[in-house]
């Protein structure tokens, strides 16, 4: 579903030269939900930005079902951290929802029902009369989640979408985001810097190196697919692959090797591209 290839990108300007991202290359399948973590600073929002289109990279490149990405591709969706920014504060909630499908030839019948479907998903379909600032800030994020899922992707990118909501609300959204996943089976990258969501939420968790980034491992995540926020959490396998993932970011900051746990060995770890 998605390729990067050798992806690099240098930012230059009052004659600064930075390389934020130096060779990334991976793959996600059709229907995976992968997590991305690493180093405070590595560039997961910029190869983010340049796998979703807005962001051109300076080399290598990014495949979406074998099209290079060269902008916003058609069939991918962008759920942002900052939802009070990507929300429009004027517009209503159905409004906001509804607003990307307006580029799309959909009758307005059409449009109105993958709106109600979309807040029905994420429990908001009380809420289309109401505008933004008069919802928590858990309940506008779901908002954004509900469009981009509005817009029928086949492709999520979300970057660090829960890091501004309270514990709580951030369980439930994750919760929400794994019964999504399952339900549509939409192919889903997840940027966190919390190690912890990571393990919970992906089958795949990708360890990026410190800045410029190159992927330093890809663990796979052998935990059940049912999982919930009391059991999985308390689990020995949970604490064996997130102490990993905490060693392998740990290894990532000092710039030193790296060594696979002999626990972590047991499970089926792809090795780094």
């Amino acid at each position: 579903m998605l390729d990067v290839r050798g992806l690099r990108k240098v930012y230059e300007g009052s004659g600064r030269r930075v390389e934020a991202v130096r060779d990334l290359t991976f793959t996600v399948d059709a229907g995976e939900l992968v997590c991305l973590v690493g180093p405070s600073g590595c560039g997961k929002t910029t190869l983010l930005k340049c796998m979703g289109g807005l962001l051109a990279p300076t080399g290598g490149e990014v495949l979406l079902e074998g099209q290079r990405v060269t902008g916003p591709p058609p069939g991918m969706a962008f759920v942002f951290q900052e939802y009070g920014r990507s929300l429009f504060p004027w517009m209503r909630v159905g409004e906001n929802v509804e607003l990307p499908l307006k580029q799309k030839k959909l009758s307005k019948a059409h449009r109105r029902e993958l709106v109600r479907d979309a807040l029905d998903s994420v429990g908001l379909e009380d809420a289309v009369g109401a505008y933004p600032w008069q919802l928590s800030g858990g309940m506008q994020q779901r908002v954004a989640i509900a469009r981009a899922l509005a817009y029928e992707p086949r492709v999520l990118l979300m970057d660090e979408p829960f890091a501004a909501v309270d514990a709580q609300t951030r369980a439930d959204l994750e919760d929400l985001v794994r019964r999504l996943w399952r339900e549509r089976g939409i192919t889903i990258l997840f940027v966190t810097h919390d190690i912890d969501e990571a393990v919970y939420l992906g089958e795949r968790v990708l360890v990026l190196s410190a800045s410029p980034t190159v992927v330093q491992e890809q663990l796979k995540v052998d935990l059940p697919e049912a999982r919930d926020q009391l059991n999985t959490r308390v689990s020995p396998r949970f604490a064996e692959l997130r102490t990993h993932v905490y060693e392998q970011i740990q290894a990532a900051k000092r710039g030193g090797p790296v060594t696979t746990s002999e626990a972590v060995k047991k499970s089926d770890v792809p090795p780094a591209h």
